[in-house]
């Protein structure tokens, strides 16, 4: 069985939530699952190994998969957050969602110049976020040096957002 085959044999489909119409994918059943969580994050950690300063995990569920794979590459975390929960100097950014507008930020010191930075998340949907986090890294003088993803939702076409930037999703569906 492949990585990916784990990872999809431990997604639940939630139909209706959080709103009628839409099919949620959630990735609890992983989590809970000691030998595939282990496996996908020691998936991530080796195909980024020595290619990264640092990993940033986007609120909430990024940073479930993000601490791990740092650990693994034994670097450092960068918390990427909803708007109003870090101390300090915070650079901000909002953007659309489907459904609204939402802004994320990081602290202003989190990122040295030239860092590389593995960005981290659960799901790519509409790309908005992580086009949001791209943008909060780059603005510190660091560099994008990846892009990792559980799942891609292709119909949302959201990696038309992250031009010129190294993404890889482990599922496309």
């Amino acid at each position: 069985m492949t990585v990916r085959d784990t990872l999809l044999a431990h997604v639940r489909d939630v139909p209706d939530f959080p709103s009628p119409g839409v099919l949620f994918k959630d990735l609890t059943p992983l989590f809970t699952s000691a030998a595939a969580f282990a496996e996908v994050t020691r998936d991530i950690a080796e195909r980024n190994r020595g290619r990264v300063d640092v990993v940033a995990g986007i609120e909430a569920r990024g940073f479930i998969v993000a601490v791990p794979v740092a650990l693994a590459l034994g670097v450092g975390f960068i918390p990427v957050r909803k708007a109003g929960k870090l101390p300090g100097d915070v650079l901000s950014r909002s953007y659309a969602l489907e459904y609204g507008e939402a802004t994320i930020e990081v602290q202003a010191n989190a990122f040295g110049a030239g860092q590389r930075v593995l960005l981290v998340d659960d799901v790519l949907a509409t790309g908005g976020t992580a086009a949001a986090a791209c943008e909060l890294v780059e603005a510190t003088g660091a560099t994008v040096a990846g892009i990792e993803m559980l799942l891609e939702l292709t119909f949302l076409n959201g990696r038309s957002r992250l031009t010129d930037r190294p993404i890889r999703s482990m599922a496309r569906v």
